[in-house]
Order: C-alpha cells, then structure tokens, then sequence
C-alpha cells in the first residue's frame, strides 16, 4: 500500500523515540555522540537481529543498498563500520537493558490481559539461567572454567504469557542463587525455580516478602517430617509433607516450615522432591507449576535459535552485553507486535517474514492476512502459539 512506513518502522513502533530518550537519559554517556546517534544504533542492533545480519559489513551493505528506506525506517544519521564498532565498544549497554525493562512493562500488560489459566495461580513465574557460548580466543575476557567462554542471560518468564518480567545478563562463573536478591518480587507471586537457586538464605527473603516459591530439592537437604498427607499415587505424587530443616546451619537461614512434596517422573525414570512455602495449593498443581517452568527453557531455545547470539559484532565486553540485550528486545517487539494486532502466526512466522519485508511499505496486517497460514506443526515450540 503506497505511503505506508516499511515493515522494520512498524515494528519498531511499539518503543516510542521519547521512551528511548529518557533511558539514555539514566546513563549520560561522557560527550555528546558525535556521526551515529544513540537511537539509530538501537535501530541498527535491532535490525540486525530481525534480519540475521551476521558481521557489521553485513549489515552496513544492506542499510547502504536501501538508503532511502532506511531513512523512511527511522535512520537519520550517518552509519559506517567505524561508528557501528565504536558505539558497540563504548555506548553504555545498560541502556538496551533499560529499554529491555520498559519493553518487558508493555509486553506483561498485553499478555496479562488474555485468557487465565485455570490451574494455575494468577501470578507466577519461572526463574532460570543460560550459557551463551563465546569463543576464548576472541573474548578472553569471558574465560570460565578455564576451557572455555560464555556469559548467562537469566530470565524470570511470566507462565501466563509467557513473556520475559525481567531479565540480567552475568558473567557465567555467577551462580544462580545470587540473582534471587535482584529479582522483581510481587506479594502473592508464585516463583519456581530448579535447584540451581536453593539457598535459604535468599528464599527466606522471598518468603517475609510475601510471596511463594517452588524450588527442587537436593539430595543432601535434611528435613524432619512434622505432618503427612494422603496423595493420589495415580498422578505420581509419592508423598505430601510438612517439614523443617534438620541442621542448624540451615535452621538459621530459614526457620519456618516448608512442604515438601515427591513425583515420580515416568519419563526420566527418577523421583523429583520439591519444596514450597505455600500449604493451600493440591499437590498436583504444585507439581504442574514446576512442569511449566519448562517455558524458560524454551524461551532460551527460541532466541538462541532464531536470533543472533552465535556470531558477535564486537569482541568486548560491552558489545557482547548489548548485543544480548538487544535480542532480547528484538524478541519482545515482535511479540509485543503480535498481540496488539492480533496475528495468529507463531513468533517464528513473523521472523521469518520480517526479515525478507524489512524494507517493504507494507502494513503488517495485510502482510500477515489470510494468505499466510498460522503456525500448525505440532514439531514447532509452543512458545508464544
């Protein structure tokens, strides 16, 4: 349709100019950029990531071939391989994290806004992390366990969406149970987490918080049973129980009773013990609660996948840490494109289409109308149907 802003513009349009602004207005970077501004170089991040440009020659060629649609497209200042790398090298990556956040705010209302899940409680959440592997004779500076080098993207994943409510990106040595004081806590949220994250100390924290967790339990945790419950064996509950902590060092960090329920898992063939802090829920939808925080490990799957976080466009620190970020926005700008119009195609769809109509002025609802056919392969991940 003629007059109409190119598909990259569109979807773009979910972050306003103004609300980028202000984010790089909580970190001022030392002097006024000069040649690339701090919001083409979002756009340029973002672009890379919607379209699967692979090196910074990469994606300048294909901004310069469509110069005039890269304007149309929101580009208004000058953009070289030079600028590019200098602003991966020093713009402030905690920035995109900022936007990350703003983005994350949008995308939790929109999704919060559709059918409720029945089974499960209104607030809950799955914590987890992931390795993004880097290679070590290029990013020195991310050496871990002396072999090899990573850095970890960890997401607290809404299981009503689901949709990132936070996110950090750590150095990969960082253990999990210490992003369990920087997480968003809502009172009457429900957090499940695998047993990366159980440390008393921090889940006592959660608990005169107000809200519950659910953690998987190691093997060298010692409780006291103080109640029992009858289970529905048919379900593979093995046991329902109240208990305390049987050491002192573990009484100390957290001195109230927890519940302790075991599940068989057919599948794998072993038993799982979870713990929680909540009494009032059926041991089965505990139990269901930990199953689906499955999700975050498909959301990991699904941007390693699908985005660009296997081939960098800078070796520091810093473009690594903005590169991560602005997946994950590019991530929620699609979803968040995708609710507000009411797209039946899977995330996956709208990438794939994205990336070959970045330039094309055309509106998105005739660009994902009848003539595409929604997502049916059962094979697909069921992340964001």
């Amino acid at each position: 349709m003629p007059g109409s802003s190119p598909v990259f513009a569109q979807v773009m349009n979910a972050l306003h100019p103004q609300e980028f602004a202000r984010c790089v207005e909580y970190f001022p970077p030392p002097r006024r950029p000069r040649g690339l501004s701090a919001y083409d170089h979002f756009l340029a991040l973002c672009f890379a990531q919607l379209t699967g440009r692979e090196s910074l020659r990469d994606l300048v060629i294909c901004l310069k071939a469509r110069s005039a649609r890269a304007y149309q497209a929101g580009f208004r200042t000058r953009l070289t391989r030079t600028n590019l790398a200098y602003a991966n090298a020093h713009r402030n990556w905690r920035v995109l994290a900022a936007v990350a956040q703003v983005l994350m705010r949008r995308a939790a209302k929109l999704y919060a806004a559709g059918p409720a899940d029945n089974d499960l409680p209104h607030l809950s959440y799955a914590l987890d992390s992931s390795l993004i592997d880097l290679g070590l004779a290029l990013f020195p500076w991310a050496n871990w366990q002396h072999t090899a080098a990573a850095v970890k993207l960890h997401a607290l994943l809404s299981l009503r969406g689901p949709v990132p409510a936070w996110a950090a990106v750590t150095e990969a040595q960082l253990p999990d149970s210490h992003l369990l004081d920087q997480i968003p806590l809502q009172p009457g949220a429900f957090y499940v987490m695998d047993r990366g994250y159980l440390d008393f100390r921090a889940l006592a924290r959660l608990h005169a918080a107000g809200t519950f967790f659910v953690v998987r339990s190691k093997r060298h945790v010692r409780v006291r049973v103080a109640a029992s419950r009858a289970v529905d064996k048919n379900l593979g509950l093995r046991c329902d129980q109240t208990v305390r902590l049987a050491t002192g060092w573990s009484q100390r960090r957290f001195a109230g009773p927890l519940r302790r329920i075991r599940l068989y898992d057919p599948v794998h063939a072993c038993s799982l013990v979870l713990l929680t802090n909540h009494f009032e829920l059926p041991a089965s939808t505990v139990t269901e609660l930990y199953r689906r925080r499955w999700q975050v490990e498909l959301f990991f799957k699904w941007i390693k996948q699908h985005l660009r976080l296997r081939a960098f466009l800078g070796r520091s620190e810093n473009a690594v840490r903005l590169q991560v970020w602005a997946a994950v926005c590019a991530y929620l700008l699609v979803a968040i494109t995708k609710k507000e119009m009411g797209l039946p195609q899977s995330l996956h769809q709208m990438l794939q289409v994205i990336s070959v109509s970045a330039f094309e002025p055309i509106p998105l609802l005739e660009l994902f109308g009848p003539n595409l056919t929604p997502a049916t392969d059962t094979n697909q991940l069921l992340l964001l149907p």
